[in-house]
Parts: C-alpha cells; structure tokens; sequence
C-alpha cells in the first residue's frame, strides 16, 4: 500500500490545504464534496502536488514538515509556479 502527501489549492482564493492520506482520489472527492471542515469553504479545490511513500509514517513527517514551513514561496517553488 502506498500513502500520499498531497497539497491542494483552491480555485476560490488561490490559497493551499496539506494533507496525507492513502487513497488521493477518494480524499479529493471529500475535500470537494465539503466532508472537511477546514477546507469546505473554499470549494472547489485542485490537485497541484503529490508525493508518494511506502510508509505512512513517512507521509505524516512530510505533511507536518510542510505544514511547519508555512511559507507560500515554498509552496510555489515545490510546485513549480512562478
């Protein structure tokens, strides 16, 4: 089994949402269908970044690593928008 680390934007306010999980498109589905609360007010939302490990130990130090960072030229930079 694999487990993602996911970085989401919205198409509302250009803004970013990070996240694991070990099924991506059931996850997207929940994020657009308002089943998150943090991310149902800014529906809808687009897949810009994924990354796979075969651990979800490593998943989840990848979200919080990323989360920890918090800086949105980061974020670009990782998903290569200028």
């Amino acid at each position: 089994m694999s487990y993602f680390t996911y970085i989401l934007q919205s198409e509302i306010d250009q803004s970013f949402y990070i996240g694991y999980t070990a099924n991506i498109q059931n996850r997207l589905e929940e994020h657009n269908n308002g089943k998150s609360k943090y991310t149902k007010r800014k529906i809808p939302w687009k897949l810009v970044h994924l990354e796979t490990f075969e651990l979800k130990r490593e998943a989840i130090i990848r979200e919080k690593e990323l989360k920890r960072i918090r800086n949105t030229n980061y974020i670009k930079k990782i998903i290569n928008v200028k």
